[in-house]
């Protein structure tokens, strides 16, 4: 049987030469490259995600509630627990990740002759959701410590009068996140909807605010999060957003029907209802995060101050090479952004030696006296 290529195809015309996202997926003993939480959930957890998704399983001949009802309620108590002013049902949506809460913000809010903005260097997917609903995409500069310049922002946007404004905070792959003051400098300065991606919010350091107290005051503000970072259910696809109704009902018109499983539902319930239990590592992946930081400095290589759970270094003057170098050792990092920049994320501290030795080895570099 002959095969097709995409040539062809009636493939869209802006797709032809793309290429599907995604990390490698490399069978190797130390995988440090897609900032997963490396500790799994416990017998408890699992034991009680088993039987809800075996509870759900008998109602599979029926279609899920649509409206996920009660999984926004738990997610609900849960947001006003980190950050959140009296959240409720009305104020949360959930979806397969928080790449399709994206991709229906982008639906709802953007498309032909829309403009989405966010300054980069930052999350890859971003332009990839502009493209795929038909939305122009700008993207401005972060300063050089890969902070937001407040008016280089504010200059950017209006020119551009964007409809959707993305911001990672903190931000992938830097680690920065975003004061509150420059949030709310930005939303006032919008006439669109501004997202803040904290889908590595739980590891913010102490004293590091979310932008969800910010929603009261700011109703064209949306906070999205995940569970698949800090609450160890990257296998789950759970993301949600948290914003005023109206946002929440805007994206409700886009999205598929019955898009978020039963088993989905279930399994995210049962994980909701372990919290506590899911995110006891949080502390030690931070404290783990700033001994990496710290001791990437110590050899003589610049490292970002992070509040996600991974750590941008460079600046290195062939990090395709470092970055083989490492995986030739079995330790898989990301080769993402800045040229002369690695993002490696935070494992156990085995894993977090491995690390260690095999860049000492590629690099040649001395840990000091």
């Amino acid at each position: 049987m002959n095969r097709l290529t995409l040539d062809d195809l009636p493939l869209r015309d802006d797709l032809r030469g793309e290429h599907p996202y995604g990390a490698p997926q490399l069978d190797v003993p130390v995988q440090l490259n897609v900032n997963e939480n490396p500790y799994a959930p416990g017998d408890a957890v699992v034991d009680d995600i088993a039987k809800a998704v075996a509870d759900a399983a008998r109602t599979l001949n029926r279609y899920p509630d649509r409206e996920a009802l009660a999984l926004r309620a738990d997610l609900a108590a849960y947001l006003n627990g980190d950050g959140g002013v009296g959240l409720g049902v009305e104020n949360v949506w959930a979806a397969n990740g928080s790449n399709e809460i994206m991709q229906q913000l982008l639906q709802a809010f953007g498309g032909p002759g829309r403009t989405a903005v966010s300054f980069a260097p930052t999350y890859s997917m971003y332009p990839e959701y502009a493209r795929d609903t038909h939305t122009s995409w700008v993207v401005g500069r972060r300063a050089d410590d890969f902070s937001i310049d407040r008016a280089e922002a504010l200059r950017v946007i209006a020119e551009h009068r964007p409809s959707v404004i993305l911001l990672a905070s903190p931000n992938n792959p830097t680690g920065t996140a975003l004061p509150l003051a420059d949030i709310e400098a930005i939303a006032e300065a919008s006439t669109g909807v501004v997202v803040i991606d904290e889908a590595y919010g739980e590891f913010r350091r102490a004293g590091t605010p979310s932008a969800l107290s910010l929603l009261p005051a700011h109703p064209r503000l949306v906070v999205t999060r995940t569970m698949s970072k800090a609450f160890a259910l990257a296998g789950g696809r759970l993301g949600y957003l948290a914003a005023d109704p109206a946002v929440v009902d805007a994206v409700r018109i886009v999205r598929l029907p019955y898009h978020l499983s039963a088993v989905t539902q279930a399994a995210a319930r049962a994980a909701l209802a372990h919290a506590s239990s899911l995110l006891a590592a949080v502390d030690e992946l931070r404290a783990e995060r700033d001994r990496t930081v710290a001791w990437l400095r110590s050899i003589g290589l610049q490292a970002c101050d992070s509040d996600a759970n991974f750590v941008l270094f460079g600046r290195l003057p062939d990090r395709h090479a470092v970055w083989q170098g490492l995986l030739d050792r079995g330790v898989l990092i990301r080769e993402t952004g800045p040229d002369g920049w690695l993002r490696v994320s935070i494992g156990t501290p085995d894993e977090m030696a491995a690390f260690r030795t095999a860049l000492l080895d590629v690099t040649g570099m001395e840990e000091p006296a």
